[in-house]
């Protein structure tokens, strides 16, 4: 029997169809298998992050009231990109009595009046993700301002839910004197409360009830408020006081056990709403601890704040030393591949020297902070960098230093200008003061005279000499130059992404990066006396080409520095 033709073509076009069809599902399937290995070593976007931290109260008033707010932030958006900042931190901004500059908040969900309204903060969200910079908001989940409605309920009804939300005890405890965050100014962690006739604690003030993390209940809450967050659009959270978060108040106040695997489900929550988004954690703890606070390839905390080596670099500083500084990097080296460390000069507390010993710390007071008026809590100081450093070359090469660091950096608002301090405030509200734009009225902060914490308006680090707008016009200024570190940093994934090793040398910091083709070298010194550069040996000077103006990098000056990229050769 002849089959017709138009079968037989039939057929083949059926066949040429299944066979397209097979090859395009596994180019579907390659591509998918491609995307997925890409994503996977992909560098998340937070490796590299430049984070500038601020207040929103402290930072722009667009309105008149003497307070910062959302509207005057987003005006200032501009200025922050062209910084080249690629993350924000704010501060907190939920509704709060203000008895710790927002630390004690009253509503996890909702915003501050006197920031703006919800509106104003959706507006500054878009306005951000249009400069494609990251939010992170400060999340203070470990206590309660008195005043919030649960601990209100708490007292009103002891045998109510909210009772068991916070941490009581019938009679004092024994340690009720030790484990206080403030030591100078806290006398207690343990407050009698006469409504209830019960303790209640409190690592912070005694206006700061601490949450019970022990109740499943609370755990929910916490994960409620990260979710709530994270679909308003922000990218991640400065997650306060972690250890305070997970301890056991009555497994001692001293050394408590810890319950880690809270931040496993606060991470696990977090991710089902961006895979993205991130926990940095407030976590002053020692070397063999970090594991515990990263966990097993970040599914804890996915960045935390490098305190100890914050600690020695100021010692290194004040000796005109690196060698200690060197010794705390490497000692804070092991982290997980998706974790990242972030280094930083200056934060909204005081500078915490509480490991160093105790004449490393001395020589810190002497050199950065001799008056008793300038140190806090027997343990820090309370003072913004300019003035500490004062020589504008040791301030640069501290900067350099910072934006060198192995991992990711943060600057705090008013730094990048060489702010000045309030002493006159009490305790860390001397390095909160507001943000000094111009040379008009309260610094251009705010059109009022009346501001809700006094600008700086005297001596040498008043508005009249430190502003932006001064800088700005000054290519030899303090901002040009951290400007142009932020730039030079991020033209350096290396930094956070690369292999690093500390050259041997007796009279100078010496850092190498290695990340695929990349290869840079970082050199400082921290001595009063030029020093001489003798590369290693399988580094001629040929190979290194300097990244800066102002030295040859054969000889690096007193408090100088010099980055080269390493030429690929022999």
């Amino acid at each position: 029997m002849t089959v017709p033709i138009f079968h037989c073509t039939l057929r083949l076009r059926s066949y040429i169809l299944l066979v397209s069809l097979l090859l395009l599902s596994c180019q579907q399937n390659n591509e998918g298998q491609r995307a997925a290995e890409l994503q996977s070593t992909t560098p998340s976007w937070y490796a590299n992050a430049v984070i500038y931290n601020l207040n929103v109260g402290s930072f722009k008033d667009s309105d008149g009231d003497g307070r910062g707010d959302f509207k005057g932030l987003t005006s200032s958006l501009s200025y922050l990109s062209d910084l080249g900042i690629t993350a924000i931190w704010l501060a907190p901004f939920q509704p709060s009595p203000d008895q710790d500059d927002g630390y004690d908040i009253t509503d996890y969900f909702g915003i501050d009046k006197r920031l703006g309204t919800k509106e104003d903060f959706q507006t500054f969200m878009k306005a951000a993700k249009a400069r494609q910079i990251h939010v992170l908001m400060d999340i203070v989940i470990n206590h309660t301002s008195v005043e919030h409605p649960w601990f209100k309920s708490a007292r009103a009804d002891t045998s109510g839910k909210y009772h068991q939300w916070y941490v009581w005890a019938s009679q004092k405890p024994k340690d009720f004197d030790q484990g206080m965050v403030f030591p100078g100014v806290q006398t207690e962690t343990w407050t009698f409360d006469e409504p209830t006739g019960k303790f209640y604690f409190h690592r912070f003030y005694d206006f700061q009830p601490d949450l019970n993390y022990q109740n499943q209940e609370v755990r929910l809450m916490a994960r409620d408020v990260l979710r709530y967050w994270l679909k308003q659009g922000v990218d991640g959270f400065r997650l306060d006081a972690v250890p305070f978060v997970i301890d056991k108040p009555e497994t001692g106040a001293k050394d408590p056990e810890h319950m880690f695997e809270i931040l496993d489900e606060l991470t696990a929550e977090i991710r089902k709403v961006n895979p993205e988004a991130i926990l940095l954690g407030e976590a002053n703890v020692a070397a063999e601890e970090n594991t515990d606070y990263f966990g097993k390839d970040a599914t804890r905390l996915q960045m935390m704040f490098n305190f100890y080596a914050n600690q020695y670099l100021f010692y290194a500083l004040a000796k005109g030393d690196p060698t200690a500084y060197g010794k705390a990097l490497e000692e804070f080296r092991d982290k997980p591949s998706k974790g990242q460390w972030v280094h930083f000069l200056r934060n909204h507390d005081e500078i915490d020297l509480d490991r160093l010993e105790k004449k490393q710390r001395e020589l810190v007071y002497q050199r950065f902070g001799p008056e008793a008026s300038m140190q806090l809590y027997d343990r820090g100081i309370r003072r913004r960098l300019a003035p500490m450093l004062v020589k504008p070359e040791l301030i640069k090469v501290a900067y350099s230093v910072l934006f060198s660091a192995p991992g990711a950096q943060m600057i705090r608002y008013g730094e990048e200008i060489g702010m000045g301090d309030d002493l006159a405030l009490r305790e860390r509200l001397s390095v909160r003061t507001p943000m000094q734009w111009n040379e008009s009225t309260s610094g251009g902060f705010s059109s009022s005279k009346e501001t809700y914490r006094p600008v700086i308006a005297y001596g040498g680090y008043g508005y009249q000499k430190i502003n932006v707008v001064r800088q700005f016009k000054d290519p030899q200024s303090l901002l040009e130059f951290v400007k142009s570190m932020i730039h030079l940093r991020r033209q350096h994934p290396e930094i956070g992404l690369g292999n690093w090793k500390i050259h041997p040398s007796s009279q100078l910091f010496i850092l190498e990066y290695q990340y695929q083709d990349k290869r840079l070298l970082t050199v400082h010194n921290f001595s009063a006396e030029s020093r001489t550069f003798e590369p290693a040996s399988d580094l001629s000077k040929d190979r290194l080409r300097p990244l800066l103006s102002g030295n040859d990098g054969k000889t690096i000056p007193a408090y100088g520095f010099q980055w080269f990229n390493i030429n690929s050769g022999s």
